[in-house]
């Protein structure tokens, strides 16, 4: 069984972004400025935006998609140096995400009592890159981490590039479609805090039949080397005593000659030191050295019967000489043995290796221990589980029949969709099930996979009727489309359009088109432009007024020359329109 643990977003638990992650998206809430400097080809751009259908155009290199590269800056994707105009030491990009309701300030914020929160005003995200490489993000102008950065923008906006489209061919995205539109969070939650007790417990139980297979292994060589120094009856300071012992018994006569030596000399019966001391006596005159005398007559004869006493114990005993330099070479080979320098050091081996062989005893009992651990806390990721495969499938008709009928409403009149709920192999850390959307645009055409029969028309068209679906349900405030009218002309433009318009009665929708079918459904119209300067080629945008758009839609129908038929289309086009 292969798992790995669940790789989630940083959702921080304490502090001010704890709020904006965890309040409810409202309607009102929107991208409401831009600036960038010194990025690309941008040295200084300053853009408000509107709230609704919004659209952006210019001609193929104008820029718009440095635009959107400074944007996807502020939303923690990675950092070019590179990508810093040149000469320039440092680009800033900033986006002010404008919500509902005034916000005390950070400063405020923190003297909050300990659960207070309020509605937040504008939020301002920066980021910051320099020529060296680093760079630096600030939500409110306090400095964060990418991590936060990421995971706070995903919350407020959403950038669908031509790249995107891409993404309807991954099943952790169909996944995740399913997921938004059954609204599994909490469920999805619960799954996950689940499944990560059972790979920890799985992982526990593997750890002790690892363990215990190795320990098994070596069983016998640990028993032998524990049995070595148990039968050893070791015990502490006991070389010393053997050391000490050895000396006196391999040297027994010398030292009784001695110790006889010092006796004749200290009471023998002629001339020594105890009758020399015995016999002085001295006048008053010298009372103090007569006290000393004496002193040291008590002294001697105290020292006389102490090596008496140990004269009588010498013994001559080469049996227990022997036994005592056998067992002094037996401990020395048992230190050589186990490399250690101590008795002490064994005794220590010893105790050691008495768990370990205590612990090969009780292993067969942890292990089922742990087993009736991992079967407890599998069937409750199987119950998690199943809640989630019911809550997906119970949506499943719903999504087959809104993405149906979008994509007949964008002109693919026969179109076919299936999402079916299939069993995982194993668990995973999104559940048990497998997606995959089965797509069919004709009549009597099979169910397939939508990468094996789609055009990229139709991708486009299925990919803009998910976004619409997960919209509804996921509460993005802005969603940014990237000329996903891709492959698309004609009515069928003018229907995506209607659709994104559709969308933005509850969010702010920004697209980024070609198609003056498009851009003429939008409520507020940007203009991407390139200029020249004196030093270098610079990108500009700039909100077209009314007269500006018909001239720009014009010449998206007829191009560069613009003919005054192309003039009187762009207005009937915006007239129908609005």
């Amino acid at each position: 069984m292969h798992m790995s643990k669940k790789s989630s977003n940083f959702v921080p638990k304490f502090g001010f972004l704890y709020i904006i992650y965890n309040r409810t998206i409202k309607n009102g809430q929107m991208l409401k400025h831009l600036h960038i400097q010194n990025y690309a080809l941008i040295s200084h751009l300053d853009i408000d935006f509107e709230g609704g259908f919004s659209v952006l155009t210019g001609e193929t290199g104008a820029g718009k998609s440095i635009i959107l590269g400074a944007l996807s800056l502020v939303m923690g994707a990675r950092a070019d140096s590179k990508a810093i105009t040149d000469g320039e030491d440092k680009c800033i990009i900033e986006a002010t995400f404008q919500t509902t309701s005034p916000q005390p300030s950070l400063k405020e914020r923190e003297l909050l009592p300990l659960g207070e929160t309020r509605e937040m005003s504008d939020i301002i995200i920066r980021r910051e890159l320099y020529a060296n490489g680093k760079s630096r993000s600030f939500v409110d102008d306090s400095l964060v981490t990418l991590q936060e950065l990421k995971g706070l923008a995903n919350k407020l906006i959403d950038i669908h590039s031509q790249h995107a489209n891409l993404l309807i061919e991954n099943a952790d995205f169909q996944l995740e479609l399913v997921d938004a539109i059954a609204q599994n969070s909490t469920l999805l939650e619960a799954y996950s805090a689940q499944y990560d007790r059972y790979i920890t417990a799985c992982e526990e139980l593997q750890k002790l039949q690892s363990l215990a297979k190795k320990s098994r292994q070596d069983a016998d060589y640990i028993q032998y080397r524990y049995k070595l120094l148990d039968e050893a009856h070791l015990e502490a300071g006991e070389l010393e005593e053997l050391e000490t012992e050895q000396y006196q018994l391999s040297h027994a006569e010398e030292i009784q000659t001695s110790l006889q030596t010092a006796l004749e000399a200290l009471r023998g019966e002629q001339g020594s030191a105890l009758e020399a001391l015995r016999s002085c006596h001295l006048d008053e005159a010298a009372a103090d050295l007569q006290e000393r005398i004496e002193s040291a007559r008590i002294e001697i004869q105290d020292i006389a019967e102490e090596a008496e006493r140990k004269l009588n114990h010498i013994e001559m005993d080469p049996q227990r000489l022997e036994w005592v330099e056998e067992r002094m070479g037996a401990l020395e080979e048992l230190k050589h043995k186990f490399s250690a320098e101590t008795i002490d050091e064994l005794i220590a081996m010893r105790d050691e290796l008495a768990e370990q062989v205590n612990r090969l005893d009780s292993f067969d009992f942890d292990i089922e221990q742990a087993q009736k651990n991992v079967e407890i806390e599998k069937k409750a990721l199987t119950k998690a589980a199943e809640a989630l495969t019911k809550s997906r499938q119970a949506v499943v008709p719903q999504i087959c029949e809104r993405l149906t009928s979008g994509l007949q409403s964008l002109g693919v009149a026969h179109a076919k969709i299936e999402v079916p709920i299939l069993p995982a192999p194993d668990f995973t850390p999104n559940g048990c099930d497998e997606v995959q959307i089965l797509f069919a645009a004709n009549l009597n055409q099979s169910l397939r996979a939508v990468s094996e029969v789609a055009s990229g028309g139709e991708i486009s068209r299925l990919m803009l009727c998910i976004k619409a679906l997960i919209a509804s349900t996921k509460g993005l405030p802005t969603i940014i489309f990237d000329e996903i009218d891709t492959g698309v002309s004609g009515n069928i433009a003018t229907q995506m359009a209607k659709i994104m318009k559709e969308m933005s009665k509850s969010r702010q929708i920004i697209a980024i088109t070609h198609l003056p079918q498009i851009a003429a459904q939008g409520e507020s119209h940007y203009k991407v432009y390139k200029a020249d300067t004196d030093k270098r080629t610079e990108t500009h945008i700039s909100r077209l007024n009314e007269e500006e758009r018909v001239t720009e839609i014009a010449s998206m129908l007829s191009g560069k020359d613009v003919t005054d038929a192309a003039i009187q289309t762009a207005k009937e086009l915006l007239l129908c329109c609005h």
